[in-house]
């Protein structure tokens, strides 16, 4: 099994502020790794190193053997990534957006963007601006899997969402899941998302990661029968595992 993306020591700040800490973590080909916080615990800061648009205090990050910030073009070439608010010029429409994105991935699929643009009925003619919350975020995840990336980085993509419009989004990730072996981090707070798409469950605490395995193993069960009521409980049980492993 090949290591798709690899961080060691990694310690990012804002002036005094130390959002992450030393944290370390793996994926390899193929899984799908939901990232579990609370909102402000870093998620998004460690996505963003990922792209290689923030650069880290220290610590080594390399995706595809190769660092995001000396191999920019290359590595996101390979990558999917769905903000956790649309991030294109709000005067564009969906097809301005696929024009502007597809001469920059060799890999653009067209057909398969015209095909998820009709399941998940994305609007061809209107201005981001103009969309709803939930049309633009299925906006963004088509655009992220037209180009077949080898990695998808996922950012709260769910937050936000009315129950009608996050099934349909989820959908969305669970059918792109289904089509082939893709390598995916989701970034979330909601549980439920984890047990609904993950193999395994990194748990974002204090700046690192607390907790890393199967969803049953994170939770301390063999079989867990039902998904706790909230993420609180799961950074309980993590929090309880590092006193007990001191």
């Amino acid at each position: 099994m090949n290591t798709v993306l690899n961080v060691s020591g990694l310690h990012v700040g804002f002036r005094r502020k130390q959002v992450l800490r030393g944290l370390d973590l793996s994926l390899h080909d193929g899984a799908v790794t939901v990232l579990l916080g609370q909102n402000g615990s870093g998620k998004s800061t460690l996505l963003r190193v990922l792209l290689g648009v923030l650069r880290p205090r220290a610590g080594e990050v390399r995706i595809f053997g190769k660092d995001p910030l000396r191999a920019h073009r290359e590595v996101l070439q390979r990558i999917g990534y769905v903000p956790d608010v649309p991030d294109c010029y709000p005067w564009m429409t969906s097809q301005d957006l696929f024009a502007f994105l597809r001469p920059q991935y060799p890999t653009w699929n067209a057909a398969l963007c015209a095909e998820l643009c009709e399941r998940l009925d994305v609007p061809a003619r209107t201005k981001v601006k103009a969309m709803s919350r939930g049309q633009g975020m299925k906006l963004m995840l088509t655009a992220a899997l037209a180009p077949e990336p080898d990695l998808l980085l996922l950012d709260e993509p769910f937050a936000g969402l009315d129950p009608l419009v996050k099934e349909e989004v989820l959908l969305g990730i669970v059918e792109a899941l289904k089509e082939g072996e893709r390598t995916v981090l989701c970034a979330t707070h909601e549980l439920d998302i984890a047990a609904r798409i993950a193999d395994r469950v990194a748990v974002l605490q204090d700046g690192v990661i607390a907790q890393h395995g199967s969803l049953a193993e994170v939770l301390g069960q063999e079989e867990p029968v039902q998904v706790p009521s909230g993420l609180h409980r799961v950074l309980a049980q993590a929090a309880k595992r590092e006193v007990a492993a001191v």
